[in-house]
């Protein structure tokens, strides 16, 4: 999803007084109530699938309307209904819902198999894990978008472990975090162009001080999957690779790569689905069948989608983010702090927006004062506000990326996340770099 900095600032800019610190802090509460809600009712049932995110959402929405005060319920509404229907919002929305159709109408012409069957083929069965992971970060890389790396290969990633035997949660997991590698280090990454921008730094500099912290983090869990595969390879699959129907896939993320829109790439791909079922027999009936069911297998994630905007905004209308940046940017002593502090301030701000590009937008005025003031390296605190944002985005159960990969795969973003291995080195590794003082040249 894309936001100039210029755009947001305007935004801010019209934005209503702050309230009171008290005020503030209870504008924050809802993400709380969800997290209860949602946690905690999991646990007692002894089950996450049982638990709609969707129920959580509204209740917690429904609270986040209640404690707004000084302010008409209309208004309240209203403030909601303009972050429920935010055009950043409703992108996603578009692209949920021609991923669906794509998916479906791909499953329905066999292109889903043929597609596990060619990757089975040439991946060994003890590298496919490992092999799907940096596939997934090449991708991504490329491309600069986490969401259109999830579209193009979790259904694939789905399939397989249906075929082998892997579990559904590792293999999605594995998929979201390379499509993260690459949304953190790509030139063309919203992210990258958001952070560089608010910090006066090139993108290949800041470039230079990413991947001493991502590189390796990414060795390490291609490490960690290669061990699991040794342990757990998939066997030689024996079916033979039906060539043709394998295209849709390989034409998407193809165009994907040439930095093709990613609704463009996934309208093309539905329309080439389109085509080859009707040479494979799938009649017109039944292929307008699956783009409905497609859709409508997406209708859960578009509710969500829409409850976290509107939740969100209220936050943000309360002065939720306001105390934030205040509160985390009160005390800070020395580069170590000060660098500490931008990467907690973008993560609470990622944590409330879930949206990474608007989380570095919101907190990377304050970061460059900080960076003045204590003499960081332009470059290294665009890399911090990348890093840190991309951590926390790929870790929340109501972002944008999970959502899209949990409806792919039918699965609870919860079970996604038990699995991810990359968020949490890309973690550690980031904090080593800040408190070691790594690597020296930008320090």
């Amino acid at each position: 999803m894309s936001v100039t900095p210029r755009e947001y600032m305007a935004e801010e800019a019209a934005a209503r007084p702050r309230p009171s610190g008290r005020r503030s802090l209870l504008a924050l509460s809802p993400i709380l109530v969800f997290l209860v809600i949602y946690l905690v009712t999991s646990l007692i049932a002894h089950d996450f699938y049982k638990v709609p995110v969707s129920a959580a959402f509204l209740l917690s929405s429904v609270y986040a309307l209640l404690i707004i005060r000084g302010r008409s319920l209309e208004e309240r509404i209203s403030i909601f209904s303009e972050g429920a229907g935010n055009k950043n919002v409703l992108l996603m929305i578009w692209i949920f819902i021609l991923a669906g159709a794509f998916a479906s109408t791909a499953k329905a012409i066999g292109s889903i198999e043929a597609t596990v069957d060619l990757t089975l083929a040439i991946l060994p069965g003890k590298l496919l894990l490992a092999g799907l992971f940096l596939a997934a970060c090449f991708i991504s890389m490329s491309i600069g978008t986490s969401v259109g790396t999830i579209v193009a290969l979790v259904p694939v990633a789905a399939g397989i472990a249906q075929e082998t035997g892997l579990g559904v949660p590792m293999m999605t997991a594995l998929v979201v975090g390379g499509a993260f590698f690459g949304d953190n280090l790509s030139f063309i990454s919203d992210t990258t162009i958001a952070a560089t921008r608010m910090q006066g730094c090139s993108m290949r500099d800041k470039f230079k001080v990413n991947i001493w912290i991502a590189a390796p983090a990414a060795l390490v869990v291609t490490a960690i999957y290669v061990a699991i595969g040794l342990r757990t390879g998939a066997a030689p699959h024996p079916f033979p690779t039906r060539w043709p129907l394998v295209f849709p896939y390989l034409a998407v993320i193809a165009m994907a790569l040439a930095g093709l829109n990613v609704i463009l790439v996934l309208a093309i791909g539905i329309a080439l689905n389109m085509i080859l079922g009707f040479f494979c027999g799938v009649g017109w009936t039944e292929f307008l069948g699956a783009v409905g069911s497609g859709i409508a297998s997406m209708g859960d994630l578009v509710i969500v989608t829409m409850l976290a905007g509107g939740m969100l905004e209220l936050i943000r209308a309360g002065g939720g983010l306001d105390l934030i940046l205040e509160r985390m940017t009160r005390r800070i002593k020395g580069k170590r702090g000060a660098e500490l502090s931008i990467a907690a301030l973008v993560s609470l701000v990622n944590v409330c927006t879930a949206n990474n590009t608007i989380a570095i937008i919101t907190s990377g005025r304050i970061a460059k004062e900080i960076t003045g003031k204590f003499g960081l390296d332009p470059r290294r605190t665009a890399s911090i506000l990348d890093i840190f944002s991309c951590i926390v985005q790929g870790s929340l159960p109501y972002g944008a990326q999970l959502l899209m990969a949990s409806g792919l795969a039918g699965i609870s973003t919860f079970a996604i996340i038990g699995n991810l291995y990359y968020p949490l080195a890309l973690l550690l590794f980031a904090l080593c770099s800040i408190l070691f003082r790594l690597p020296r040249k930008y320090s």
